[in-house]
């Protein structure tokens, strides 16, 4: 099993940043992605970024240029740094980890950010 725990959320005026955590402890597998989703109630939830054991990393369009996504593998930690944040990024983030090739996956429970204008 694997618990993974998001944090870093919060309240934040346009234009300013933000940097989330996401904490993951348990049977850590050494091949791992990992990633970071947000979800708007109502709505589908929506890839921000990811991140492979070997540092790869993708972006969605609509946050290329203003996040960063970054791991430590030895903390088994990873970070989204938010920048230039806009309200339409106000969504709840969750955290996830998968085994590539595999049926394997956890989620966090998600951390709120909120952006206002």
């Amino acid at each position: 099993q694997v618990r993974l725990v998001e944090s870093g959320g919060g309240l934040v005026r346009a234009g300013g940043s933000l940097r989330l955590s996401c904490a993951a402890s348990g049977t850590i597998f050494s091949i791992n992605a990992m990633g970071w989703y947000r979800q708007v109630p109502g709505t589908a939830r929506e890839l921000v970024a990811t991140i492979t054991s070997d540092s790869t990393t993708t972006y969605a369009d609509s946050v290329k240029g203003r996040f960063t996504i970054s791991r430590d593998n030895a903390k088994n930690t990873m970070y989204l740094q938010m920048n230039s944040l806009k309200p339409e990024d106000t969504a709840v983030y969750s955290c996830k980890i998968w085994r590539p090739l595999s049926s394997i996956v956890y989620w966090g429970q998600g951390t709120q950010v909120t952006v206002s204008s």
